[in-house]
């Protein structure tokens, strides 16, 4: 029997033609307040703008890899991107249990993968040991890193519209900043 292919559920919400784009990293403190203001970007009208998500992995976030592949994990199961949301909703309601303290000291310096995937599965319900394993994650995780390169981003968060660069954006604003930013 061949296995059926696996493809990863895009992280897009809304529909509208202005395309606004999140790089995020899911321990990131900043990416974690930008990723809460996401459903009140949307309110500005899903029919205005369409809203993608990111993964920007970052190197000094020490389980940045493991969680990020969660989080793509997650939209490859059934579900699909509303499982990646709610990853990155858990995770960032709970950031000190999956980051180090001044990101190189802490509990977590005893702490596994495995153990990091169980803790992600205890809060979501989602059972993401098999997920992160499939062979096709490889290819959508790989795919965010080199669209982020490609785009001259290198920290998270950083935000895009229409596919140019908003570096005076952060996550600090308010989301009236953001919906500003939309043409009419």
């Amino acid at each position: 029997m061949t296995p059926i292919p696996r493809r990863a559920d895009p992280l897009s919400w809304g529909h509208g033609p202005h395309v606004f784009e999140m790089f995020l990293e899911p321990t990131c403190p900043f990416s974690v307040r930008a990723f809460g203001k996401m459903d009140a970007l949307l309110a500005v009208g899903e029919d205005r703008v369409t809203v993608k998500l990111r993964m920007q992995s970052q190197p000094w976030h020490m389980f940045s890899g493991v969680i990020t592949r969660c989080v793509l994990a997650a939209s490859m199961l059934s579900g699909g991107r509303e499982n990646a949301k709610k990853v990155l909703a858990e995770v960032g309601a709970r950031r000190e249990e999956f980051e180090f303290e001044a990101h190189c000291r802490g509990p977590n310096m005893e702490t596994t993968p495995n153990q990091i995937i169980a803790r992600i599965e205890g809060y979501t319900g989602l059972a993401l040991a098999e997920a992160f394993t499939f062979p096709e994650l490889e290819a959508e995780i790989k795919w965010h890193a080199k669209y982020a390169r490609q785009n001259g981003i290198h920290v998270s968060p950083t935000f895009m519209v229409n596919g140019l660069v908003q570096p005076d954006l952060g996550s600090g604003d308010p989301v009236e900043a953001w919906a500003a930013r939309l043409p009419e």
